[in-house]
């Protein structure tokens, strides 16, 4: 017996790890990594920028497996996640596959909201071709639902199919 469209994209049993955090105080500021970060309900990370905004771009996430793909494209052996701009990097789990949903990132809920495309910012970082490489690999934005303490090496889970707003 075959499984629905919906069926298939409901059923993600894989759990993913955050590998990487990252947030900036400021606009054009360095990324700071951290070991563990405060997600706040409705607003943001402790510390980022985005922290006080309540809209759909609380939370960056970008998969790790992704930047050996951009690293492969601009010629590098790797590329280092805070480049990227991206609070979160998460291996293990398909990013895009968390669309229309909720998911928990260590103690925190949050939704997906969208996708995060490149700017052309990465044509400065990385040079010509920089903004074609992070194309299609720039990860996701998410709000964060039910704020808690997101640690490195914590799950990724989606638990909850939503309709989008």
């Amino acid at each position: 017996m075959s499984q629905s469209l919906h069926d298939l994209f409901n059923t993600l049993p894989q759990v993913g790890r955050i590998s990487w955090i990252g947030i900036r105080p400021e606009r054009k500021a360095p990324m700071i990594e951290l070991a563990s970060v405060e997600a706040v309900a409705g607003k943001g990370l402790a510390g980022d920028r985005y922290s006080s905004k309540n809209g759909k771009r609380q939370v960056t996430l970008i998969q790790g497996e992704h930047l050996s793909a951009i690293a492969s494209m601009l010629g590098k052996e790797s590329v280092p996640p805070e480049l990227l701009r991206r609070n979160l990097v998460v291996t293990g789990i398909n990013l895009l596959a968390l669309k229309d949903k909720q998911f928990r990132l260590g103690d925190a809920l949050l939704e997906y909201t969208g996708l995060c495309h490149p700017c052309s910012a990465m044509e400065a970082t990385f040079g010509a071709g920089g903004y074609n490489a992070v194309r299609g690999h720039g990860g996701i934005t998410a709000r964060i639902i039910e704020g808690g303490e997101i640690k490195l090496g914590a799950a990724v889970n989606a638990i909850v199919a939503f309709t989008s707003s």
